[in-house]
C-alpha cells in the first residue's frame, strides 16, 4: 500500500515555475531519495508535501486520507531549533503529550537518538550532528508514519552522517516511510526508490546508479 501519492505537482514563485509536474509514490517501510542539482526544487517539493506551501496544481494523498499535519514529520535543511533554549525545552514545544515525551526519552526513539543524554544542554552548545538528532526527535512528535528530511547530512562529519543513517534505517525497519533529499551518494544506499528532479519534473531512476551514470540522470541526459 502506498503511503504517499503525489501527482502532477506544480508550484511557482511569482512568474517563476519551479515545479512543473512532479510525481512520487512511497510505501510503508520504504525510503525514497530525491536527487537533483541545487535549485531544482527539492525543498519546494518537500514544503508542499509537508503542508507548508500550497501547490498551484496537482494532487497529494496520504495514508488513510489524513492531512500532512497528522502524518508527516519534517526536518528542513536549515533546522527548526531555538538555540537559546535547552534541548528539553525545544522538545516540549513539539510534544503536546508530555507522557509521550517522557516515554520516548526513557525507552523510545528519542533514547535511540541519544537525545535523552543532552536534555539539559542549551541547543546553541551542541554540535551539528547533535542538533540534527534533536531536530529529528522534534519531527517525531506524535509518532508520524512519514519522515521527510531535506539534506540531513549537510555540514556533518563522517560520524554524524553515519549516526543519522543508522537512525533512519531503524525508523524504516519499524515500518516508517522516509523521504530524503540528498547530495550524498551513501544516503542512497538506504533508498528503495530514487527520483531525479530536472527542469521542474521528476523521473524515477535505477536505485543502483552511482557516479557519472547518476549525474547524467540528474542532468536529464
Amino acid at each position: 500500500m502506498e503511503r504517499i501519492i503525489a501527482k502532477g505537482i506544480v508550484s511557482s514563485y511569482g512568474k517563476k515555475q519551479v515545479l512543473k509536474g512532479v510525481d512520487l509514490t512511497a510505501g510503508a517501510g520504504e525510503c525514497v531519495g530525491i536527487v537533483g542539482e541545487n535549485g531544482c526544487g527539492k525543498s519546494t517539493f518537500f514544503n508542499v508535501l509537508a503542508g507548508l506551501r500550497k501547490a498551484d496544481s496537482g494532487e497529494i494523498s496520504f495514508d488513510k486520507g489524513k492531512p500532512p499535519a497528522q502524518c508527516v514529520g519534517y526536518v528542513p535543511q536549515e533546522g527548526c531549533l531555538m538555540n537559546e533554549l535547552s534541548v528539553l525545552d525545544n522538545l516540549s514545544l513539539w510534544y503536546r503529550d508530555k507522557t509521550e515525551l517522557r516515554h520516548s526519552l526513557k525507552e523510545g526513539f528519542l533514547k535511540e537518538l541519544g537525545v535523552n543524554e543532552m536534555c539539559h544542554t542549551r541547543v546553541g552548545k551542541l554540535s551539528g550532528g547533535m542538533k540534527k538528532r534533536v531536530s529529528i526527535g522534534c519531527a517525531l512528535a506524535g509518532n508520524p508514519p512519514i519522515l521527510i528530511l531535506d539534506e540531513p547530512d549537510a555540514a556533518l562529519d563522517l560520524m554524524g552522517k553515519a549516526e543519522i543513517r543508522r537512525y533512519l534505517a531503524a525508523y524504516k525497519k519499524r515500518g516508517g516511510t522516509v523521504l530524503i533529499a540528498t547530495h550524498e551518494e551513501s544516503d542512497l544506499d538506504l533508498c528503495d526508490r530514487i527520483y531525479a528532479l530536472h527542469n521542474g519534473k521528476s523521473k524515477e531512476v535505477d536505485r543502483t546508479l552511482r557516479g557519472e551514470a547518476l549525474i547524467r540522470e540528474i542532468k536529464g541526459q
